[in-house]
């Protein structure tokens, strides 16, 4: 275990001296990332039922303590697209409150997997899973934005997808142009603008320019003042959100939704700037991060936070390499607010959904989700279940039936992959070498005798290979050798199979002999009390020691 496991790269990095021309990059960094952050804050919060100031704060004070207690030298932590379903979902059935609390929990529960060193384990879950809940949040996202990118005169827009959908076409006669055309305008700008300057997003242009048009022109489209009134410039005091355990029990659910979705989120972010920057994340110190980042953000009335794969990308391309750009960008960012964001009441709502639009065509991974559609069969189920359990149920679902179809999944191939072959013939064994076997003779099986050979794990999906030996067994040997040198452990399930399958070859007066086993399978063969059953002479550490064993027992017998 590395001692620096829980030590934030913040530290290390001004241990070990940050120059001079490296701060200034990265300074220059963190406000360009502040920049591309601002529109993208405001439009999360608004997309996700709360006022437009929470996503700011979650921006700052989950960012900036992302950024110095994290394990990622670039991760820029944030608000991103991948909460707006779940915190929707949250506002709608528990209100503002409580959210701010299952943020609060959440973040307890993501120290925890930091703390239990389940980092390393949360990078491998299931590649078409991730795919199938990143591209079903862009589609519930696209959806969600269709009535301010139409300027849709519509007092409710129903939560369930397809019902949303009817309504949007019920109210197609409603459509504001000037609305749709700003809408447009921003999606353009957002996708191209980086061919003129790739400094400043195109959704910052895009908001500089649609505000500037509301306010000389006053065009009548829905702005944020329109919408949620004046936005506060202030942070909220701290303050402790009201627990009990009938709350903890009704919010635990979406708490450990917002935790490992946050959790996962992060991560795959930091590999994807790993790759960026030639680093190596820490990651059970950068989880530890994310967990205090959503602590405070709750303290402060914020949103859930995690790693931002596009924030953190637009901090590296710009020259960003410490922790300081994360912390400039958050500081950034509370100027902003404190001067400037009583403009941001003019900003109008259709700008914001064309900045969401292309968030989502961003998010959906079509390339990906085109090319997953190619591959087995297993996988295409386990992306297709959770893209439809998405878009039509909910996010929680989704997540819970990927990963338990993924298990499964996981579980049947492993099982398929051991296997018991009958070897009649030492001869027959790829791995055979003729100075592995002192006497000739030993080459072949003497009579009386049959040997097995198993190749995977002993867990409890492959341990009726057991039972398959028994069903393949015409008539019982006197010895019968299995042979497990490719086993790499046994279960307590699999321990528990051996039981049994030495207690029936036993009556019938078989004796069993354990050929090759390594450290850990022995081990658990100890543990279980299998040394006193079979005998410990009769676990022996190669085929031919066991071979000669076998025709002393057959001669015993005699």
């Amino acid at each position: 275990m590395s001692t620096k496991e829980f030590v934030p790269k913040f530290f290390t990095l001004l241990k070990n001296g940050i120059s001079k021309k490296q701060l200034s990059r990265d300074i220059v960094a963190g406000i360009i990332v502040g920049i591309v952050a601002l529109p993208l804050a405001i439009a999360f919060a608004i997309a996700s039922g709360v006022s437009p100031e929470k996503g700011i704060i979650t921006a700052i004070v989950a960012g900036f303590l992302i950024s110095v207690l994290g394990g990622s030298r670039v991760q820029i932590g944030g608000p991103t697209g991948a909460f707006i379903i779940i915190v929707f979902g949250i506002v709608q059935e528990h209100g503002v409150e409580g959210l701010t609390i299952a943020t609060f929990m959440a973040g307890f529960i993501i120290i925890g997997l930091g703390l239990l060193r389940l980092g390393n384990y949360l990078k491998f879950i299931s590649y078409p899973l991730i795919i199938g809940f990143t591209s079903g949040i862009a589609v519930v996202i696209f959806s969600t934005q269709i009535k301010d990118f139409l300027g849709l005169q519509m007092e409710e827009v129903p939560a369930d997808f397809v019902d949303k959908w009817i309504a949007y076409f019920q109210h197609l006669d409603s459509i504001n142009w000037i609305a749709v055309a700003i809408a447009v305008g921003t999606v353009i700008l957002s996708l191209n603008f980086y061919r003129i300057t790739r400094v400043i997003p195109g959704s910052f242009v895009a908001i500089v320019l649609s505000t500037a048009l509301i306010y000389f022109f006053d065009l009548p489209v829905a702005t944020i003042e329109s919408s949620f009134g004046e936005i506060s410039n202030k942070i909220p005091a701290p303050q402790i959100p009201g627990i009990n355990f009938e709350i903890v029990k009704e919010l635990i659910q979406p708490a450990i939704a917002i935790a490992l979705l946050g959790a996962i989120e992060s991560l795959l972010s930091a590999v994807v700037a790993d790759g960026m920057v030639g680093g190596k994340h820490r990651s059970n110190m950068e989880l530890v991060a994310q967990g205090v980042g959503n602590i405070f953000s709750g303290l402060f009335g914020g949103i859930p936070a995690t790693g931002a794969i596009a924030r953190t990308a637009t901090n590296v391309k710009n020259g960003g390499r410490t922790p300081i750009a994360g912390i400039v960008h958050s500081i950034f960012l509370l100027l902003t607010m404190l001067f400037f964001i009583p403009i941001a009441k003019l900003i109008p709502l259709s700008c914001l959904a064309g900045i969401l639009v292309v968030v989502a065509y961003h998010m959906s991974e079509w390339r990906q989700f085109r090319d997953l559609l190619k591959s087995n069969r297993m996988d295409i189920v386990v992306l297709l279940t959770t893209f439809l359990l998405t878009v039509f149920f909910d996010l929680i679902l989704a997540i819970e039936i990927g990963l338990i179809l993924s298990s499964f999944i996981f579980m049947k191939r492993m099982s398929e992959a051991t296997t018991v072959d009958n070897r009649k013939n030492l001869l027959e064994t790829p791995e055979f070498e003729e100075r592995k076997t002192f006497e000739e003779e030993l080459a072949y099986i003497p009579k009386g005798i049959m040997l097995y050979e198993i190749n995977g794990p002993m867990f409890f999906a492959a341990s009726q290979k057991f039972q398959d030996i028994l069903s393949d067994l015409r008539e019982e040997p006197k010895v019968l050798i299995l042979r497990m040198r490719h086993v790499p452990f046994i279960d307590a399930t699999g321990v528990t199979r051996l039981k049994e399958f030495h207690e029936k070859l036993h009556g019938a007066g078989t004796k069993i002999i354990i050929s090759g086993a390594q450290r850990e399978v022995k081990e658990e063969l100890y543990n279980a009390g299998l040394y006193t059953l079979i005998g410990k002479q009769n676990i022996l550490n190669n085929i031919d020691d066991a071979l000669i064993r076998a025709e002393e027992l057959l001669k015993s017998d005699s």
